[in-house]
């Protein structure tokens, strides 16, 4: 097995794993950096991101404001420390992606446009028309191409990462074009792989979001945080699940059931405004968690759109006329007629909620650090936690800048104090990850499909960790995940073949989001109460007195996770009650 001896190695090259390897070659340009991807770069997922970025940088606007919509929009499960470190670092990264080249929107006066965002009070949302991550990714990966000392490795799949001596000191990770092992070993390791909406049967995810970086450090030893949090976005298209970007409500869009009433106002959400005029905090800018839990609700009283694809609302973007949506909306346009046949300058587009983002994922500090030295994480699937229990559209792209850059120099000092590795106990540990392979490419005999426990994984994990839970759906769900990775045991591989076996990945993917899905239910199923994205028909309300708290899910094996939970870290704002019934600007 060929070994690749770094300083830093991350795994993932999307918005967070490059802003992470810019921070470590700007900080020293002799450190050897290995950037591990799945994908080429410019297809990691930051590039679907659609709507913008937050960040104070208006004179109405303020540090504390941004602090208090993030902390009440996630439920007061955030950490405010680490939102507090957030809110200040996030117009500095937007500037320096200024400086590199990021192309916003302005406004007449030449200034930095901003556009309004559920659950947020100020206008505070940077943009690039409706293709925010598109121009974010495009221009951390041509600044990235400017450092020779960022060695990319595209199209690599980490297996397991190299723990000894009580620390992360590398992985072995799948060249796919030649089918052959590779073994990294690093002072110190990153991981950025995204999140595991794939789980899910109707999501907005592209297929590589699989939740591999949170199983690897999951396995290691690294408890998964929060994982029961899992965001709807109230606006995909009913029949691809594609999203239709916040910014379509940002701009003034509006939702309306089968009567072409704005039902948001009986949620509340505000009374209504006129249409075209949106006032921040009410209606349509709620945040994600509400306004999807308002759809579900239409939808069990009869006053939902009867579709081909199921019960739908609609959204209505017509009296925003050709020439705003031609110049704030682009890329919604187009994706309305290619997939839907529907312009939405004409007619209005039916829409329903569909799983988006994962609040949850590896527990870090506000360094980027996690509990197993050596390792660190940023993105999606970390959980440091600005999130809570229900994160603010267009935090997440600010946060893979914020912590991606905050994980690299923490890397970096870390792998400064470090030893050097016992080479032969590295060896070994990826001798027998090999070795798994290995094994798995000998079983000539294999009970289980990939694809078919893949259904019924999606299918358990909609039926019992949807919008609305109750005791006895996670319950099944749990017991039906249980099984399912009882049975992935005896998966075997059609496709023995080394170049770009995608039956291989598939089946190494399947295992990643079984135990993620797994933590999703577990920690679901233990938290009696409702709270953000997690809401249950049987514990109606939130329960400050027991939970608020992070669940923590450990690794057990075969076993379902060990749940326990950590304090959230409350600085300057106790938990109160999340009002979004009409305040004005």
């Amino acid at each position: 097995m060929e070994t690749i001896q770094t300083d830093v190695a991350i795994i993932g090259a999307g918005g967070a794993g490059l802003r992470a390897a810019i921070a470590l070659a700007q900080a020293d340009p002799k450190i050897r950096i290995a950037l591990i991807s799945k994908v080429y770069p410019m297809r990691s997922h930051t590039c679907a991101a659609e709507g913008g970025a937050a960040g104070v940088i208006k004179d109405d606007d303020s540090f504390e404001q941004h602090f208090h919509d993030t902390v009440g929009g996630g439920d007061w499960l955030s950490d405010q420390d680490a939102v507090e470190y957030f809110i200040h670092e996030a117009p500095k990264e937007l500037i320096q992606l200024e400086h590199w080249g990021c192309p916003w929107n302005r406004e007449a006066d030449g200034s930095v446009a901003v556009r309004p965002f559920g659950g947020m009070k100020i206008k505070r949302t940077w943009f690039a028309a409706d293709k925010s991550g598109f121009h974010i990714l495009h221009t951390l990966f041509q600044t990235s191409l400017q450092f020779q000392n960022i060695q990319r490795f595209d199209e690599y799949y980490a297996t397991d990462l190299l723990v000894d001596d009580g620390r992360c000191q590398g992985f072995t990770a799948i060249e796919m074009r030649s089918g052959q092992m590779r073994c990294f070993k690093a002072g110190a390791v990153v991981i950025a792989g995204g999140g595991a909406g794939r789980m899910f049967p109707f999501n907005t995810n592209g297929a590589i979001k699989t939740g591999d970086g949170m199983a690897l450090a999951y396995r290691a030893g690294a408890p998964l945080k929060d994982m029961e949090f899992v965001q709807y976005h109230p606006t995909g298209l009913p029949n691809t699940g594609t999203l239709l970007t916040e910014a379509c409500r940002g701009e003034g869009g509006v939702l309306l059931n089968k009567d072409n009433y704005r039902f948001l106002q009986d949620y509340g959400m505000g009374p209504e405004t006129p249409i075209g005029k949106p006032e921040l905090k009410t209606m349509e800018l709620g945040p994600r968690d509400r306004v999807s839990q308002s759809i579900w609700h239409e939808i069990q009283r009869g006053r939902s759109v009867k579709t081909a694809w199921g019960d739908c609302v609609w959204l209505d973007m017509r009296h925003l006329g050709e020439k705003k949506i031609d110049e704030r909306l682009p890329f919604v346009r187009d994706i309305c007629i290619s997939y839907l046949g529907i312009d939405p300058v004409k007619e209005m587009v039916p829409i329903r909620p569909v799983v988006h983002y994962m609040m949850g994922g590896i527990h870090t500090d506000t360094k980027a650090a996690t509990s197993l030295p050596g390792l660190f994480a940023a993105g999606e699937c970390a959980c440091v936690s600005i999130n809570g229990a229900n994160r603010l559209g267009s935090n997440s792209l600010v946060e893979i800048l914020v912590f991606g850059k905050r994980a690299g120099l923490s890397a970096l000092d870390h792998a400064r104090s470090q030893k050097p590795g016992n080479d032969a106990a590295l060896t070994t540990l990826a001798d027998a990850a090999q070795a798994k392979l290995r094994a798995l490419f000998m079983r000539n005999v294999g009970k289980e499909s990939i694809s078919g426990l893949r259904k019924e994984m999606m299918d358990t994990m909609e039926e019992g960790c949807g919008i609305y839970r109750t005791q006895e759906s996670m319950a099944k769900t749990c017991d039906k995940i249980s099984e399912l990775r009882r049975r992935y045991q005896n998966v075997a591989l059609h496709d023995k073949t080394n170049v770009y076996n995608t039956d291989l990945l598939s089946a190494l993917e399947l295992g990643s989001m079984l135990d993620c899905a797994e933590a999703v239910a577990v920690g679901g199923r233990e938290r009696k109460e409702s709270r953000g994205a997690h809401q249950r028909l049987d514990f109606t309300a939130r329960d400050d007195s027991k939970y608020l708290k992070h669940s923590m899910a450990y690794y057990n094996g075969l076993e379902p996770p060990r749940i326990d939970y950590r304090d959230v870290v409350i600085t300057s704002s106790p938990p109160g009650v999340r009002d979004y019934s009409g305040a004005k600007k």
